[in-house]
């Protein structure tokens, strides 16, 4: 099989994890990281460098035939506005999905591009996951669910089934979301919060059961 050359666009820790596994991915390979608030030539993850910032990505495109790649960025915010410089940039950059080869995905559930699912996640039967999402490590979505663009869920998170979780939102370490909830976007729910009612947009809950504790404007701080 010839593997397509790519780069992960972040090289913090996140970005660390999906260059990890995408080095288990036998399609692809990494060629680097993209980093503007890293010098170049930085070492990063294993023998993998810093190779310049999203500005550089046409001559570097060039030079290593590069097809494309994902940002690895964990704040959903920051993700979306790096996705939109790089679009802007180079409008022919493929963006890849990062799956983890331990990662259970039915056969009936529809997954974007752009999107990041770590190890031992579980997305179940007629699930929907939009584009630049994060399903975390062991985190578990069950059948007829749906995540909007951008959005994202920490590791080990839990829902039931028929669960929506709105663009931008993240749901975070530990949490529980019971059958048939839906969680607008923008919102945040906190690590190990158990939520048993509808989550408006742009709110912030907590707790168990988790109760509303605030409001957030888009591309608030949570990380």
């Amino acid at each position: 099989m010839q593997r397509k050359n790519i780069v992960v666009i972040g090289s913090s820790g996140h970005g660390r994890v999906v260059a990890d596994i995408l080095s288990l991915m036998p399609g692809y390979r990494v060629t680097g990281f993209i980093d503007a608030f890293r010098e170049k030539g930085t070492v990063c993850f294993g023998d993998l460098t810093v190779l310049g910032g999203e500005q550089d990505l046409p001559e570097l495109m060039a030079a290593h035939q590069i097809t494309g790649g994902i940002v690895g960025i964990g704040d959903n915010w920051v993700r979306s506005q790096v996705v939109a410089k790089i679009q802007a940039i180079v409008p022919s950059f493929e963006f890849i999905n990062a799956i983890h080869p331990s990662a259970v995905i039915s056969n009936t559930a529809n997954i974007g591009h752009g999107n990041i699912i770590a190890a031992n996640a579980v997305i179940n039967t007629n699930t929907v996951i939009g584009n630049h999402c994060i399903v975390n490590t062991a985190a578990s979505i069950d059948h007829d669910s749906h995540m909007d663009n951008y959005a994202s869920v920490a590791p080990r998170v839990v829902t039931g089934g028929n669960v929506t979780i709105g663009a931008y939102t993240a749901v975070s370490i530990g949490a529980v979301v019971k059958h048939g909830i839906s969680i607008g976007e923008q919102s945040i729910v906190g690590a190990g919060a158990v939520v048993l009612k509808p989550v408006p947009p742009f709110s912030i809950w907590y707790g168990v059961p988790a109760r509303n504790m605030g409001e957030r404007k888009a591309g608030d701080k949570y990380l």
